[in-house]
């Protein structure tokens, strides 16, 4: 089977993350293949923050928490956080956001390291606490939370795939 079909077919999501760093050429690589993901004409709306430092990656797990209702790490204790987020005066940021997290995952697949899209970014980047953050950084401009792409080795082996849906593909 070809290699690029062969791991949009096995990736899947982790839950469950060792405490090993990720190399950073490996995490480049990842970020790279982050940044080639297709944008409507291409515009590029979206940016990516690469949180690898302890402290920041806390900070935000607390957060999203927050936003749950709870004070359990939905990060899962994944060592690596990627924010995307993407430029809301772009029509088709969403969509652009959207594409940068599949090709995030997909890539870290192919590396050998384990992922999972967590949700609430934006309600954490519409807060003060996110503004201050994004401001910190020197990000400047409207930008909406699209997601977390966690990062890390995997502790332990991904279930097999759920079986597909009935009428999942319609032919005409």
């Amino acid at each position: 089977m070809n290699e690029t079909l062969k791991t949009l077919l096995e990736r899947r999501s982790c839950r469950s993350y060792k405490q090993d760093p990720i190399p950073q050429e490996i995490l480049d690589q990842i970020l790279e293949a982050g940044s080639y993901a297709a944008t409507g004409m291409g515009k590029q709306s979206p940016i990516m923050i690469a949180v690898t430092d302890k402290e920041t990656r806390d900070c935000l797990s607390r957060m999203n928490a927050a936003v749950m209702g709870t004070d359990n790490d939905p990060f899962y204790g994944a060592p690596v956080v990627i924010v995307v987020l993407a430029n809301r005066a772009i029509g088709t940021y969403l969509y652009d956001g959207s594409l940068v997290m599949g090709n995030l995952m997909n890539a870290a697949h192919a590396l050998g390291i384990g992922s999972c899209w967590i949700h609430r970014a934006k309600e954490e980047f519409d807060s003060a606490e996110g503004k201050k953050l994004l401001e910190k950084l020197g990000i400047e401009g409207d930008y909406e939370g699209i997601g977390h792409c966690i990062l890390g080795y995997p502790q332990g082996e991904a279930k097999p795939a759920a079986p597909r849906k009935e009428n999942y593909i319609y032919r005409i």
